[in-house]
């Protein structure tokens, strides 16, 4: 028997800030899941990742807001009035959902759940949505108007700044939903009386991809002809810290010579340059934009210590696992990051990487001082780290299971049903 097909909603594609997305889109595409990609928004990045173009899944676009295609809305409402008794029902559930968060955001979710349900591809079995916040909203109003189930994979940002009675009723509502952290998976667990709909599935890395280098120069940051490399990859929002990171370095001593590089764009960008210029450290920084992956892949290979200041925004947005952690260890590139939300789930303290406190600016400059000076040591974490990525954070080790779950194979899995294989102590058991 052929697997039914899929919808896999998502924020915007190709993005490059989820590469963990398109990865996991092309390994439910070798899995034999046939599927279709349903965007919220239309691509904005230049650049676009090598691996997105290795998945042939045809695109559908929602229009992004109301006013730009009312001709699609339109024709989705009355398609929707064939079958009134469904669409009474998400009516009623706008109305509800409305009358907590009466925004433009939520009729626009709902005008896109129109859309949905009317222009999926015959044959669509069901619905998946990346992220618990706009695609599992859509997704939900689309499955209500379709009667087809709905699932979900809940990531960072979409959890901790969703409020908790959207996510209840989500969670009581979803045929299934997976997230990449035990501290997610806790988080969303205490949230429902269905604890079970929820399970860890690690993103994990395709370790095909990474090559790292032979070896790595011994710099210690004594010769200013031959400064130490560090590296930073992400976009310039609150919650990733660059300020602290930028705080953080200006308190090295004048005798420790580096160069940062910083990778990524974002909103903050700007504001980052302007504080590096006031600390005096301009100079000393390659800020290089948004790149693609290969390009990253790079810049791991030629950096010397990786540093990441998560932080916890004001807003509560905070990181899950960040990919590029794994990326730079598998690249065996030695890390320094923050103990904040999972990271402690890939990084054991003084054994595959350090963490220091979130936002604490002294502390993270003692660590890149010390981690600078000693190469024997960072070698020893790159060497642990790789060690325990490749035994526990294997894409294929989730793959085959989320391909189950969306119908790949002759019978199914009961989502609800305990599953090893998902099972968060046994995936890091050491």
């Amino acid at each position: 028997m052929h697997p039914a097909p899929a919808a896999i909603l998502v924020k915007g594609y190709p993005r490059l800030s989820e590469t963990f997305i398109a990865q996991e889109l092309l390994g439910l595409q070798e899995a034999g899941l046939p599927f279709t990609i349903v965007s919220l928004r239309h691509p904005t990045d230049e650049k676009v990742h090598a691996i997105n173009a290795r998945i042939t899944a045809p695109v559908l676009y929602l229009p992004e807001y109301s006013r730009d295609e009312p001709g699609r809305i339109l024709r989705g409402l009355l398609a929707a009035l064939r079958r009134p008794g469904r669409l009474v029902r998400a009516l009623a559930c706008l109305a509800a959902d409305f009358r907590r968060d009466a925004t433009r955001n939520r009729l626009r979710r709902f005008a896109q759940a129109l859309v949905l349900a009317r222009e999926l591809p015959a044959g669509t079995a069901r619905l998946h949505a990346h992220y618990l916040h706009t695609p599992s909203s859509v997704a939900r109003y689309a499955a209500m108007l379709t009667g087809l189930p709905w699932s979900f994979s809940a990531h960072a940002k979409d959890i901790w700044t969703s409020p908790q009675w959207e996510l209840r009723q989500k969670l009581d509502e979803a045929a299934w939903g997976v997230t990449c952290t035990r501290a997610n998976l806790d988080y969303l667990r205490g949230l429902t009386a269905r604890p079970g709909v929820v399970r860890l599935l690690y993103h994990g890395l395709d370790f095909d991809r990474f090559t790292p280098p032979a070896g790595r120069a011994s710099r210690t940051g004594a010769d200013p002809a031959d400064p130490i490399r560090l590296l930073t990859v992400g976009r310039a929002v609150e919650k990733k810290g660059l300020d602290v990171l930028l705080n953080a370095l200006a308190c090295l001593p004048d005798t420790l010579h580096w160069r940062l590089t910083h990778i990524g764009g974002g909103p903050r960008l700007e504001a980052l340059k302007g504080l590096a210029s006031r600390l005096g450290l301009a100079d000393r920084i390659d800020w290089r934009g948004p790149q693609a992956q290969n390009v990253v892949i790079g810049a791991l290979a030629e950096a010397d210590l990786f540093v990441l200041s998560a932080i916890i925004a004001k807003d509560g947005d905070r990181d899950g696992l960040p990919n590029v952690l794994m990326e730079a260890q598998a690249m065996g590139l030695p890390c320094l990051a923050s103990r904040l939300s999972a990271i402690p789930e890939l990084i054991e303290d003084g054994v595959t990487g350090l963490l220091v406190e979130p936002g604490d600016e002294a502390a993270l400059a003692r660590a890149i001082e010390g981690l600078a000076g000693d190469p024997a040591r960072r070698a020893a974490l790159s060497e642990a780290a790789t060690e325990r990525l490749h035994g526990g954070f294997d894409f294929r080790d989730g793959i085959g299971v989320l391909a189950g779950l969306l119908g790949v194979g002759t019978e199914p899995p009961d989502p609800l049903a305990p599953s090893p294989a998902l099972e968060p102590d046994r995936r890091l058991a050491t």
